[in-house]
């Protein structure tokens, strides 16, 4: 294995390692109100992209995309539209983790990329290969289990994998530099921000400058636990094969789910091992599937 492959692997694990131990971060601001969260963490997000951005002198390379983006509305649109739905997406993960669901939280990422590969056979017309028709008939069995037992649509699962798989799937067509990427996102989201916490200040008041320094300290670093994360998944996706950087996706969700039942004590029983045994046979069938076709792949590309 090369050296630039070992240290893709490095910075992809631990951007996936941060991601699953995230909700004890938003655990941490459970007193605080969930919109005031969202809207803190995107404000403090945009401005510390921002900084870094400078400080790395970047700063014409990042007018240089925003230039380029405004000449193509159909890129511009789309990035906006996905700044919308990633931010939904945080709200919904930050509810969810303050209010007793983190157990939800891992079964919405690991169908994220079961719902990945349907996106891409609605709106892609990609075919499916054998094991990938058996996967998402196992997730949706999953689901449907769920659903049953609970009698209850998993909406909040769902929706968690719906947004961050539409979000994958908006930014495929749009190649821009990851920090650089999330720095227009959040700028895009940012006035819509800071707009609520002005309207939450002005009416309840804002936690933000009621709280203690811990609370105070948690919301503004909230921007760097968005950003983090997110650059080091980005290098190490652009140094590692797809196969393995699917194979690590899975570390964040099975985190999460332990966090969930083991630490924070939320209900996993019969029922709910049955469905994510579902689920996760499926994911270990597509996870394999592309393993021995990046096999094959090699020695062909190698001749």
């Amino acid at each position: 294995m090369e050296s630039k492959e070992k240290a893709g692997i490095i910075w992809a694990a631990s951007a996936y390692l941060i991601w699953g131990v995230l909700p004890i971060y938003w655990k941490g601001l459970g007193h605080v109100p969930s919109g005031e969260v969202l809207a803190q963490r995107i404000f403090w997000a945009s401005i510390t992209t921002v900084a870094v951005v400078l400080l790395l002198g970047q700063g014409k390379q990042l007018a240089g995309d925003l230039k380029a983006l405004w000449g193509n509305k159909r890129s511009f649109w789309s990035l906006f539209g996905a700044s919308v739905i990633i931010s939904g997406n945080w709200f919904l993960f930050i509810w969810a983790v303050n209010n007793g669901h983190i157990v939800q939280t891992s079964l919405g990422y690991y169908i994220n990329p079961l719902l990945s590969i349907l996106l891409g056979i609605v709106f892609l017309k990609e075919r499916l290969s054998s094991p990938e028709k058996a996967a998402v008939v196992l997730a949706l069995l999953g689901v449907l289990i769920i659903t049953v037992s609970y009698g209850t649509f998993p909406w909040l699962a769902l929706g968690l994998a719906g947004t961050f798989a539409i979000y994958g799937f908006a930014k495929k067509t749009i190649h821009l530099d990851a920090l650089r990427g999330l720095t227009i996102e959040t700028a895009f989201i940012a006035p819509f921000a800071a707009a609520y916490l002005i309207w939450a200040g002005t009416s309840d008041g804002l936690a933000f400058f009621e709280a203690g320094t811990g609370t105070v300290l948690l919301l503004v670093l909230s921007g760097a636990a968005t950003a983090v994360p997110l650059v080091l998944f980005a290098k190490g996706a652009q140094t590692m094969p797809l196969y393995l950087l699917g194979f690590l996706q899975y570390i964040a969700p099975s985190m999460m789910l332990f966090l969930g039942v083991v630490v924070y004590g939320e209900a996993f029983g019969l029922i709910e091992a049955i469905a994510f045994s579902f689920i996760w046979a499926g994911l270990v069938l597509v996870t394999v599937s592309k393993f021995r076709m990046m096999k094959k792949m090699k020695p062909a590309e190698e001749k």
